[in-house]
């Protein structure tokens, strides 16, 4: 298949500089982010949102890890 696309000016240099330090043909290097940009999950999928990450918690309540040590280890898998 062959697609033809218009790329702004700034982006086709960033491209063939791109290769060029890459030493690696235009094709393959828009091949490859392709590819990467199609098999990699989507960045909501793949990050907590932020009103989790900011979450400190409640000073009323003691950390988590404070009850750390009252965890069970990991059980071990028997192979054989």
């Amino acid at each position: 298949m062959q697609i033809t696309i218009d790329l702004p000016p700034d982006l086709e240099q960033d491209l063939l500089r791109q290769a060029e330090q890459s030493n690696v043909p235009l094709q393959t290097l828009i091949l490859q982010a392709l590819r990467q940009m199609i098999q990699a999950p989507s960045v909501s999928t793949s990050q907590w949102p932020e009103v989790i990450l900011s979450y400190e918690g409640s000073p009323d309540f003691p950390a988590f890890e404070s009850y750390r040590d009252e965890l069970l280890p990991p059980r071990e898998l028997e192979l054989f």
